[in-house]
Parts: C-alpha cells; sequence; structure tokens
C-alpha cells in the first residue's frame, strides 16, 4: 500500500489540486494535480520505493483527474475515491460472510504463514473484528465524502479526504496489530505441543547386546 510515505504521497497532489483550482480555474488544477503527481513518480524512482505504489499513484491521479474533466467540476477529481471506498467496504463485509476476513488472508500471506489460522475459531473470530474495523472506516469514508460531493463542498472534500486518510488508517493499523497479535498468542497456546521422542528422554541409550 505504499507505507507511510505513500499515505504522504497521496494527499500532495489534492492539496496542490484544490486550492489552484480555487485560484486558476480547473484546467490549472488538472495540469498541477498530474505534474506533482509525475514529480511523486520520479521522486519514488530516485529513492528506488516499490514500483507498484509509484505507478499506482500516478495513475490513480491521472483517473481522478480524468473523471474531474468529464464532470466538468472540481469535485469530480474525488469520485473515484468515493466510489472505491465504497467497494473496499463491501468486499470487506462479504469476506467476513464468506469467512474468509480479508485482513486474516492478507496478513498471513505477508508473513508467510499460510491459512492454518482458520482452524482456530478464536483467531478467526479476530480477524473477523478486525476486517469489520476496516470495513467500518471505509463505510464512514464513503458516507462522509459522498454527503460532501452531493453538497459540492469541494474544499470540505479535501479535508475529509485527508482527515479520514491518516488518523483513520493509522486507528485501523493499530487495531489489527492488537487483535492479530492477541490472535496469534491464543493460536499458539492451543496448538498442540510436539510430542516428545521416549528415545531422547531419560538416561543415556543402552548399548545393543
Amino acid at each position: 500500500m505504499g507505507g507511510v510515505s505513500g499515505l504522504i504521497y497521496s494527499t500532495v497532489p489534492i492539496a496542490v489540486f484544490v486550492p489552484v483550482n480555487a485560484i486558476w480555474g480547473l484546467q490549472s488544477a488538472m495540469i498541477a494535480a498530474l505534474v506533482v503527481a509525475a514529480l511523486i513518480f520520479c521522486v519514488r524512482l530516485i529513492r528506488r520505493e516499490p514500483l507498484n505504489p509509484a505507478i499506482s499513484g500516478l495513475i490513480g491521479v491521472a483517473i481522478c483527474v480524468f473523471i474531474a474533466h468529464r464532470v466538468g467540476d472540481a469535485k469530480g477529481y474525488f469520485l473515484f475515491g468515493i466510489w472505491t471506498t465504497l467497494v473496499y467496504a463491501i468486499v470487506f463485509v462479504l469476506s467476513i460472510v464468506v469467512r474468509w476476513p480479508l485482513v486474516g488472508v492478507a496478513w498471513n500471506l505477508i508473513s508467510g504463514e499460510g491459512m492454518g489460522w482458520r482452524k482456530h475459531r478464536r483467531t478467526l473470530i479476530a480477524y473477523d473484528i478486525a476486517t469489520a474495523f476496516w470495513a467500518l472506516v471505509f463505510a464512514a469514508r464513503y458516507i462522509t465524502q459522498s454527503e460532501l460531493y452531493d453538497h459540492g463542498s469541494t474544499g470540505w472534500l479535501a479535508v475529509a479526504r485527508i482527515g479520514m486518510g491518516w488518523p483513520l488508517t493509522a486507528l485501523a493499523v493499530l487495531a489489527t496489530i492488537v487483535l492479530v497479535r492477541r490472535a496469534t498468542r491464543e493460536e499458539d497456546r492451543t496448538d498442540p505441543q510436539p510430542e516428545e521422542d521416549p528415545t531422547e528422554v531419560g538416561s543415556p541409550e543402552q548399548p545393543l547386546r
């Protein structure tokens, strides 16, 4: 997802787009957002950061600019992000319903620990709760920003995008770490311990006669 730097980079085009639009108009704002996104892409390449977040960040800004151009209004810049958060919320909820909570899937794929956690009921519930927390974050973003979009509050849309980005993401990550660590400890306690080989316990082996 790009980490902390990804969160910072994603807010810069928004912070440039809104004031430029207010001063010089939509056309200038779209150009400014694209230029800033291209500069960020170059910085990421120079710093040899992961390529996928750099490319997705540039493409994301390009999509937002295209939608703003088609809508003919600065608020269109935020439309792609608004609908994306709705899709995320739905996908996260569905993953809980089908008993494959996305937080558990992602966490264990990254750690390379496989999918054995699904056999532990308490671990599965912990991942359900963490996934539900993320779903609530995405749902809150969608509801708030869609209301602001309907009222044409472009400036407040930018504030909501940034304000509900870093703080809520940090809170969701913290909740995820706490739940996952608790689930992991519970899983370790409930896993059966390997039986000791009786030939390796006690006195040394007697020589064969």
